[in-house]
């Protein structure tokens, strides 16, 4: 019989000492057995006694890599692996427990026969930490992974948690060995260099044999040189010196070209890098000689200028302390980049300036876009301030591709319905509008009518539209819109065109078609349901351009209404002034700067918007509008401003001509841009797979205090995500660490936010062919973590089952306490009731009586003859006498008792 473990042995202590404070103080009564026991009892309370039992039955943890790398392989070993470790199995006591990992970690079956989760990662760590979760804390456990041993995340974290558990970590490698796989395994340079700075760039290549492959290199896309790599023992490396003149974020990209490869997906490799240099300012263009960019370059400014709207991309704002957009159309700047200006001004710190123009604001299809909310004015036209009339003519595209769900059930019928009701909702009382649905033929669900009152009931109607199947018919839809569209008289005569990039059929003599259309003063713009690469797009381009239109991607469904939204707008709800307007400031200009300016008397033109409540305005028209002219306001941690005159091209003679033009543009500038960050404090951020550690490093000195009452928040966003907060770990005085696992192939940026000063960092790209390293240090490290937690390579798995040492501690604390409160209830019942615990006595055997000696009766005269009285016998049939209890001898009788001893002694 196992003995108790007692886990504070210090408390029997208590044992003598209650002993002495009973003998001194009685009235305790501390003997009472009762009152010993319960005070024993608690004692052994104290002492924590275990009970410790060797565990016979195992528990049997089987993982299996379901990542795209070993899927094949785990399908067709299971069922063989599965009936070995079933025979293998030495009692019924052992259970076998099967969890498919990739991305997530499923138990088998639970998401039907086939693993469904994501297989672009292989998570070993997060199945592990699983494991380490789900194990029964009172039974033995072991892992056994079925694996490539190519995880794509450190296995460090759950190696100690396993160890500490006491659960070893058995692995099989199931990898099939080829011939024929090469891949990019490293991409080597600075992450931040100055301008103008020579750097060395290194590309590693590794293979399963010793070849020459050939290699590409690029940088933003554009080819910097094609040579070639040979791989001796397996890997190969080449290295390259660059040297950018000008400041800037740079995408880097490798690519190897074998002939033959297993799995093509590793063969590419993607790496930011930053260019430091002077204040940089990002300035998007289409003017050729932008004025702006040359007013900036004079004052130290480092001026990125872009020219193609197509080219701005998130990376680009690494770096750079405020954006400027110079009258250039939303539908011209993609999307990711429009969304990421909101986390570059609100959680990194940075400043973004419109610049009016035809192509700006309202005109340009900014209202309801991402940026709408950043700007300090509104760009939504009021009912009263406008002119003209609008016919609207809404044709969509409701062939089969269009029932496809994108979310929650929500099919992309859905969102184009909810665009068309978007667009109805946006026109005016006096404004006419059509909606159409077109497959193989057009259905008018509302003729062209004026809005007036209908709004609800032309917008119940569109949300009707439901996917017919099919394709869809270009040129009926262009004939069905144009049929309703000639029979108006307005100014303005549009048709807005959704169609699938993917799927546009039959596009007819529309050339023709739009020909006649545009000779009518009719402009038609195309929505396309996906990107520029798909097959039908440069049809759905051309019929833009001929249309006099524009064309919009929508690469995701959910951006559908809004692209509805921004084009209404930009046709029926915004305005460009191009008459002469006076101006006419505010006073509220020392908000930017101390420094007086004098301002400008007159502009050209201007875009007619609104300001917001939160903005400051500096400077409006003195026409009926008193429109705002030059706006600003803070959002987050970053500015905003909005100058609605033109600084370059048509109508900005009267602009260009001022002399406070160079001041005015270089102040609003360095007020965007915010503080300089202070000194002591800095970043650093490293990517190990798909696990990204960023650290916080700073002066005890100078920040101990300051993190103290406002301590550092971090942000994270992924490329069309929404931001979120990481929480911080301090790992030592002057140093944060925070960890987060990304998705493969995604584009991060953060920014470490320390009272009103943020330290941005990124973009970060996470390789899309994270999956396909095929890193060897993984196979090191997960044999590593094996011998750490005490398991084995196991090519024999009928000796899966070995039980680890593990002794079962059962706490004896409950069934004492039990007994505990039992013992105090029945102490305050003899309390209470004066009852008293029977005493203890021999065990009672037969009676036997013996007779009494006679009683000798002495005469007072002759004592000499005794005279013998005989006691008579009981009767065998006489009830025994009670024992009467004797009476304690009184003084009388103690004192002829002792005067019949003195006579006897005479």
């Amino acid at each position: 019989m196992t003995l108790p473990v007692f886990q504070a042995p210090e408390w029997f202590l208590l044992i003598p000492a209650l002993a002495l404070l009973g003998w001194f103080w009685r009235p305790l009564k501390l003997h009472s057995p009762l009152r010993a026991l319960i005070l024993l009892i608690i004692t052994l309370i104290l002492a924590d006694p275990r009970m410790r039992r060797q565990q016979d039955a195992l528990d049997l943890w089987v993982l299996l890599d379901r990542s795209d790398s070993t899927e094949s392989i785990v399908d067709q070993g299971l069922p063989e692996w599965r009936k070995l470790l079933e025979k293998s199995k030495p009692s019924r006591h052992d259970t076998l427990h099967f969890v498919n990992y990739a991305a997530e970690v499923v138990e088998l079956g639970k998401d039907g026969d086939t693993f469904t989760g994501s297989r672009k990662l292989t998570r070993t760590n997060l199945a592990l930490e699983n494991i380490a979760a789900m194990a029964d804390e009172k039974k033995p456990s072991r892992v056994l992974v079925f694996t490539d041993g190519f995880s794509t995340e450190p296995l460090h974290e759950s190696a100690a948690q396993l160890e500490s558990r006491g659960i070893p970590v058995d692995f099989r490698l199931i990898r099939e060995e080829t011939e024929e796989d090469f891949r990019i395994a490293r991409l080597e340079f600075p992450e931040r260099v100055q301008a103008g700075e020579p750097f060395l760039l290194g590309v590693i290549a590794r293979g399963s044999k010793d070849i020459t492959v050939p290699l590409v290199l690029r940088r933003n896309g554009q080819k910097l040189t094609e040579t070639t790599v040979t791989l001796v023992n397996g890997a190969g490396k080449v290295e390259f010196t660059d040297r950018i003149p000008r400041t800037g974020s740079f995408e880097y990209e490798a690519e190897i070209l074998p002939e033959k490869d297993a799995h093509p997906g590793n063969n590419r490799f993607n790496r930011w890098i930053e260019i430091a240099g002077g204040p940089r300012i990002v300035l998007a263009t289409r003017y050729a000689d932008d004025p702006v960019a040359k007013v900036l370059e004079t004052q130290d400014f480092t001026v990125q200028t872009i020219s193609d709207p197509g080219q701005l991309r998130p990376g680009l704002l690494a770096g750079a302390r405020a954006v400027v957009f110079n009258n250039i159309p939303a539908h011209e700047v993609p999307t990711d980049f429009l969304k990421a200006l909101d986390f570059y001004v609100r959680e990194q710190g940075g400043g973004f300036l419109m610049v009016g123009g035809e192509r700006s604001f309202g005109s340009g299809g900014y209202f309801q876009s991402a940026i709408d909310p950043l700007l300090p004015v509104s760009m939504e036209l009021k009912t009263e301030h406008r002119k003209l009339s609008v016919a609207l003519a809404i044709a969509m595209d409701r062939s089969g591709s269009m029932s496809v769900n994108v979310a929650g059930g929500v099919t992309k019928m859905d969102l184009a319905d909810n665009g068309a009701a978007n667009a109805i909702e946006l026109l005016g009382p006096m404004d006419q509008v059509s909606v159409i649905a077109v497959d193989s033929a057009p259905e008018v669900f509302v003729p062209m009518s004026r809005v007036e009152n209908h709004k609800k009931e032309f917008q119940t109607r569109a949300r009707k539209i439901r996917s017919e199947g099919g394709g869809i018919f270009i040129y009926e839809a262009l004939k069905a819109g144009w049929d309703q569209l000639k029979k108006t008289n307005v100014g303005t005569r549009h048709m807005i065109l959704f169609a699938d990039a993917n799927d546009s059929e039959e596009p007819g003599d529309y050339k023709k078609l739009l020909a006649e259309m545009t000779s009518e003063g009719c402009t038609v713009t195309m929505i396309g349901m996906g990107t520029k690469k798909d097959q039908d797009s440069a049809l759905l381009e051309d019929i833009a351009k001929l249309g006099n239109g524009r064309i919009y991607f929508a690469e995701q469904p959910m951006d559908i209404p809004n692209v509805f939204s921004q084009e209404t707008v930009t046709i029926a709800r915004s305005a460009f002034v191009k008459d002469p307007v006076g101006a006419k400031a505010t006073g509220r200009w020392t908000e930017v700067s101390p420094k007086p300016l004098d301002w400008l008397a007159e502009t050209d033109g201007y875009n007619l918007s609104y300001a917001r409540e939160d903005a400051t305005v500096s400077l409006v028209t003195t026409d009926e509008y008193l429109a705002p002219l030059v706006a600003q306001a803070r959002r987050g941690l970053g500015r905003t401003a909005a100058i609605s005159f033109p600084l370059g091209g048509e109508f900005s003679e009267k602009a260009r001509a001022w002399s406070g033009y160079g001041d005015f543009v270089q102040t609003v500038t360095r007020w965007l841009m915010g503080n300089e960050v202070p000194p002591g404090i800095g970043i650093r951020h490293r990517l190990d797979g798909t696990r990204l550690t960023v650290d916080l490093l700073y002066d005890e000195a100078l920040w101990s205090e300051k993190l103290a009452a406002m301590p550092p928040r971090i942000k994270l966003v992924e490329e069309g995500g929404v931001p979120y907060d990481v929480a911080w770990k301090r790992i030592a005085p002057g140093h944060f660490s925070v960890t987060r696992d990304l998705e493969a192939g995604s584009v991060v940026r953060g920014a470490i936010q320390v009272g009103s000063v943020a330290l941005p960092f990124g973009p970060i790209s996470v390789g899309a062919s994270v999956e396909w390293a095929f890193e060897p240090e993984r196979i090191a490290e997960l044999r590593a973590v094996s011998t750490q937690t005490g398991g084995r390579e196991l090519l024999n798995l009928e000796n899966a089952w070995l039980r680890p040492p593990f002794i079962h501690e059962a706490s004896l604390k409950l069934p004492l306490a039990i007994a505990l409160m039992g013992l105090i209830l029945a102490e305050a019942l003899f309390t209470r009731t004066g009852w008293k615990l029977p005493a203890f006595s021999l065990p009672a055997g037969k009676r036997v009586r013996t007779p009494r000696p006679a009683r000798v009766a002495k005469s007072r005269t002759a004592a000499s003859t005794p005279v013998v009285e005989e006691m008579p016998e009981p009767e065998a049939d006489d009830q025994p006498v009670p024992n009467v209890p004797q009476m304690p001898p009184t003084e009388d009788t103690d004192r002829r008792s002792r005067f019949q001893r003195a006579k006897d002694r005479r």
